[in-house]
């Protein structure tokens, strides 16, 4: 079962740059204007997790640090590293093979399928490669 871990979370507050009503809980990114976007490939550099529904103009509201719920790509065990997919979902990454991902977090909860929601730590101020 996913839950929310509301105490010592980083939140930011952008414009949301397209429409995001259907990317609640999915890995956002920074567009060239500086606004928030939904994460279009597995090698963007996620800012955070969408913890609202905004929809183009209207406030996103992202968790860059601490615990949230997140749409999982697929089945995921806890304990594993996790990343965006090209559609904004958490999905499992292998440090040293998925070298050109970025890692932003670590799933508390496990998937058993795509579209789950579940817990997870997540780090966007400083992701790092897979590497």
């Amino acid at each position: 079962m996913a839950y929310e871990i509301s105490n010592y979370s980083v939140k930011v507050t952008l414009v949301a740059a397209a429409d995001l009503s259907s990317k609640q809980y999915t890995f956002v990114k920074l567009d060239s204007d500086g606004k928030a976007a939904a994460a279009a490939a597995a090698t963007d550099v996620p800012i955070g997790v969408l913890q609202n529904a905004p929809t183009a103009g209207q406030e996103a509201e992202i968790l860059v640090i601490g615990g949230t719920k997140i749409v999982a790509g697929a089945a995921i065990g806890e304990g594993s590293l996790v990343g965006t997919s090209s559609a904004g979902k958490a999905v499992a990454l292998t440090v040293g093979t998925d070298t050109t991902k970025y890692v932003a977090g670590t799933l508390l909860t496990e998937s058993a399928a795509d579209g789950n929601i579940v817990t997870a730590v997540i780090n966007c101020a400083t992701p790092h490669r897979a590497a």
